[in-house]
């Protein structure tokens, strides 16, 4: 039987630190794991940026409260559902997440969590487990799911090649180009066609 696992940002939604980039003119903060690929290296470097600035955890809410999902993303998911279970698996925290993962219909999400001071400023991040992307995915094949994984960066490679099928989604193409062995698609309609293939194999 199997389940789908998939990153949230870049697939369903866009980015969040980029619109936050844009909305602030904060160059730097549009890096993320598609650039970066030492996830915690990019987040030391994110809150440093934050507390310069004197962003508060409610100036990057108030962005994220004017993303909407990627177009296609919510009848993908839709159609998702009717063939399978969908885990949403994301380096992103809870306190940021909750109004996309609203607006995708609430499929269950595995991430992080921040914390906060009393002015509402982000003084460190909590990791749910390290690498824990990839640990999903290990977790559900103990208990006999073959795993179909979704992601499109850095951060995603251990989960991809975990899985039983990994695919690259849109990914850059410096993230493309290192990890040639993992199929790449840059539509809904083509994951759609991979995940048909899979489900009705198993029929």
């Amino acid at each position: 039987m199997y389940i789908v696992c998939s990153d949230l940002e870049g697939v369903f939604v866009p980015e969040i630190w980029v619109n936050v980039s844009s909305n602030t003119g904060i160059d730097e903060l549009k890096l993320t794991t598609r650039d970066i690929s030492d996830y915690n290296v990019l987040m030391k470097r994110r809150l440093e940026l934050l507390q310069k600035y004197g962003l508060t955890l409610r100036d990057v809410q108030n962005v994220i409260s004017l993303l909407k999902p990627l177009p296609g993303a919510l009848e993908f998911i839709d159609w998702l559902r009717t063939k399978t279970q969908l885990i949403v698996v994301s380096d992103t925290f809870s306190e940021f997440a909750d109004p996309l993962i609203r607006q995708l219909g609430r499929p269950a999400l595995f991430c992080h969590h921040l914390t906060t001071d009393s002015e509402g400023n982000i003084t460190d991040y909590n990791l749910r487990q390290d690498d824990g992307k990839k640990h999903v995915v290990e977790a559900l094949q103990s208990l006999n799911y073959k795993v179909i994984a979704i992601g499109d960066s850095y951060n995603d490679i251990s989960m991809l090649r975990k899985a039983d099928n990994g695919i690259l989604y849109n990914p850059p193409q410096n993230v493309a180009d290192e990890h040639k062995d993992i199929q790449v698609v840059k539509t809904y309609a083509s994951l759609k066609r991979i995940i048909s293939q899979l489900l009705n194999g198993e029929e």
